[in-house]
């Protein structure tokens, strides 16, 4: 089996940082004054979003230890965009180390879900 790129765990070299600083862009579903929420490129569901903190944190455990009140900004953004986009069922996954499938280490959550709301 084809190992998996990881993208640099260095902030300087961070794909989500460049987001972030708009050097590489992309459409955001939703900002906040702490997060940023996009379409996943590789969607692995009918409703595939993430939603990063602007902060870089390498995963959810750093970020809930240094930054809590910017986890709970994630975590309301991500229940916002599932209630506009689906139909009430959907995972809400994040992913702490290589092992746990994290390949890009800047903290992250998925929205993932087949549920799509009618009129979305």
């Amino acid at each position: 089996m084809a190992k998996t790129r990881l993208m640099s765990m260095n902030e300087a070299n961070c794909l989500f940082c460049k987001i972030v600083s708009r050097d590489i862009t992309t459409e955001f579903v939703a900002e906040t004054a702490n997060t940023l929420a996009f379409w996943d490129i590789a969607p692995l569901a009918k409703v595939h979003l993430l939603i990063i903190p602007k902060q870089h944190h390498r995963d959810v455990a750093e970020l809930a230890k240094n930054a809590p009140a910017i986890l709970s900004e994630v975590l309301k953004t991500a229940t916002d965009l599932a209630d506009t986009f689906t139909s009430g069922s959907f995972k809400l996954q994040f992913n702490t180390g290589a092992d746990a499938g994290q390949t890009v280490f800047h903290a992250h959550a998925h929205i993932i879900s087949d549920s799509v709301k009618d009129g979305s």
